[in-house]
């Protein structure tokens, strides 16, 4: 395994980046009406996840803000995920599509509840 120096290393960060690029070129095609509301939600959470895991990288000195941070990361991953759906059910996204990213999702929470389960295994100490 890799050693790990910056949160850019994190296979989660990685795939929460890929996630995000991909819902800002999906949502392109959104009719305009959504611009405000549906596009910019879903950007904004899934730009989040990446935030919040690169916050919570540089407070890892903290474990218990560490953690806190992490569990930003993941209120705003399962909200992407129920974005994701209004997607669906609006029809601007296939089945396919939606249940890709959701796969992603899964292994993205996941991973945040194994780091925030485990923050020694992550944390700087004293």
């Amino acid at each position: 395994m890799a050693q790990i120096k910056s949160y850019r290393d994190l296979n989660v960060y990685q795939t929460a980046m890929e996630c995000a690029v991909l819902i800002h070129e999906l949502t392109k095609t959104f009719p305009p009406e959504e611009k405000y509301s549906l596009v910019d939600q879903i950007r904004r959470s899934s730009r989040s996840v990446c935030a919040n895991l690169a916050e919570a990288w540089r407070k890892r000195r903290y474990p218990k803000m560490f953690v806190s941070t992490l569990n930003i990361a993941e209120g705003e991953a399962e909200e992407t995920r129920v974005w994701l759906e209004f997607c669906q059910r609006f029809k601007y996204l296939s089945p396919h599509q939606v249940n890709e990213l959701d796969d992603k999702y899964d292994k993205i929470l996941a991973q945040l509840v194994r780091m925030a389960s485990n923050p020694q295994q992550w944390t700087i100490k004293k």
